[in-house]
Parts: C-alpha cells; sequence; structure tokens
C-alpha cells in the first residue's frame, strides 16, 4: 500500500508542478496584461483533484489518520482555483488580478500541505 501511496503522491507533485509552472511561466505576460490560463494549469489542478481524492481514500484505506480540516481547507483552495481556470481557459487575456489570485492560491495550497502537520 506504500508504495501505491508514494505512486500518487508523486502524480500530485507533477500536478502542482503543472499549475504552478503554468502560472510561473505566463508572469512576464501577466505584467504585460496578456496572461492567459494554460491547458497545463488547467490539466495540473485536475490531476492534483484527482489524486488528492485518491490519496485521501488510500490513506483511510491504510487506517492512517488524515487531518479532514487540512483537506477540506486544501480542497477548497483547489476548487476554487479549478473554477477559474476552468471557466477563463478560453480566454485570450486574463484579468491580472484573477491571474494573481490563481497563482496565490496555488502557493498557498503548497503552504498548506507542507507546514500544517
Amino acid at each position: 500500500m506504500d508504495v501505491l501511496i508514494h505512486l500518487f503522491v508523486g502524480l500530485h507533485i507533477i500536478g502542482i508542478a503543472a499549475l504552478l509552472g503554468g502560472f510561473l511561466a505566463q508572469m512576464k505576460a501577466m505584467g504585460a496584461g496578456t496572461a492567459r490560463f494554460s491547458p497545463a494549469m488547467l490539466h495540473g489542478a485536475l490531476t492534483m483533484l484527482i489524486t488528492g481524492v485518491v490519496l485521501v481514500g488510500l490513506n483511510q484505506a491504510d487506517d492512517n489518520t488524515v487531518n479532514n480540516v487540512k483537506i477540506g481547507i486544501k480542497l477548497a483552495l483547489l476548487i476554487v482555483i479549478l473554477g477559474l481556470v476552468y471557466v477563463k481557459r478560453d480566454e485570450d487575456k486574463v484579468d491580472k488580478a484573477m491571474f494573481a489570485t490563481v497563482g496565490a492560491l496555488t502557493v498557498a495550497n503548497i503552504f498548506i500541505a507542507v507546514l500544517w502537520t
């Protein structure tokens, strides 16, 4: 079971890397007002959602303790991120504030995962 959990943790990290990498790659464009949500950002957020749900299930099945408050907050942030990226995915440019919000929520999600023990 540990191998399966570690596999999904790796996939979860790949998802966050796609989401954050897509954001960081557009930072210069955000300054110019031409940033857009890339497909990698949408796919990264979806990957995070799916692997996160699987990880919670696997950890509960393995009788590991799961901090439901932490998971709930991370899920809420991810749903907001996913909603913003999904709704604006086809637009040629996205408002700076909305793009920055997605980046800030992504970084907040990372810090919640790492620092909340």
